[in-house]
């Protein structure tokens, strides 16, 4: 008989990489079913509405046009102000890194789980990458917005609205992914109170994101049996009027 000493270090080791391949799984199904399957998400959905808006609105009037700047703007603030909070958090880990003294705060013995200072430096370095991810990417979608704000308001834009539907929507891509990996910091931040409560908050992030992003409806179809329903509302109130 061989007894094999377990213990809780060993879990890092199992529960962080199952958590961690849960989150790339799921993303990679989520990827293969928008090229696979479009209109079956909601970033198809999203895209299609955004798109539906910019060429409404360069129907419009002008004050629907000025309005149109001022939702882009504040999505250009919005993107801006959570890139800003991105670079604090990622100054923030850098100085406790570069930091000289001992800091035990996520050592203790009441953490069920490795808390050898090489691993907690491995959580911070793993942090740090979420947050610089988060970082670029609402840098990116702010410099799309931006860029999407200056051809709404340019005096030729109803010749650019293929320009301004790929700015809007690259921005709003950029967007998600810079949420997609705070999501991924959340579970990092997790891990320092051990691995098991960062590998069931994985889990419970896939099932939440799940029914966010997927939809068993394709948008075609939806957008078809909408008409559809509309086209009988009419003929039925057509049938009663002399």
């Amino acid at each position: 008989m061989f007894s094999v000493d377990f213990h809780k270090e060993y879990l890092d080791l199992v529960l962080v990489p199952c958590g961690l391949l849960i989150m790339f799984v799921y993303h990679l199904f989520l990827l293969y079913r928008y090229y696979k399957h479009p209109g079956t998400t909601m970033f198809d959905l999203e895209n299609e509405d955004k798109k539906l808006w910019v060429q409404r609105v360069l129907q419009g009037s002008e004050g629907d046009i000025n309005r149109a700047v001022n939702v882009i703007s504040s999505d250009t603030s919005t993107a801006i102000y959570l890139a800003s909070v991105s670079l604090a958090l990622c100054s923030l880990i850098g100085t406790w890194l570069g930091s000289s003294s001992n800091n035990n705060i996520f050592e203790s013995k009441r953490i069920y789980g490795d808390t050898r200072p090489f691993t907690i430096f491995i959580k911070n370095i793993c942090l740090l990458v979420s947050f610089l991810v988060a970082f670029s990417c609402f840098v990116q979608a702010a410099k799309n917005l931006v860029h999407a704000n200056y051809q709404m308001s340019s005096p030729d834009k109803k010749r650019a609205v293929k320009k301004i539907e790929f700015a809007v929507t690259k921005g709003g891509d950029f967007s998600l992914f810079g949420l997609r990996a705070l999501y991924f910091a959340l579970n990092m931040v997790l891990w320092f109170f051990g691995p098991i409560p960062m590998f069931v908050a994985s889990i419970v992030m896939v099932i939440v994101l799940y029914y966010h992003d997927i939809h068993t409806v394709s948008l075609h179809d939806l957008y078809c049996e909408l008409g559809l329903q509309k086209g009988r509302a009419q003929g039925f109130s057509g049938s009663f009027s002399y």
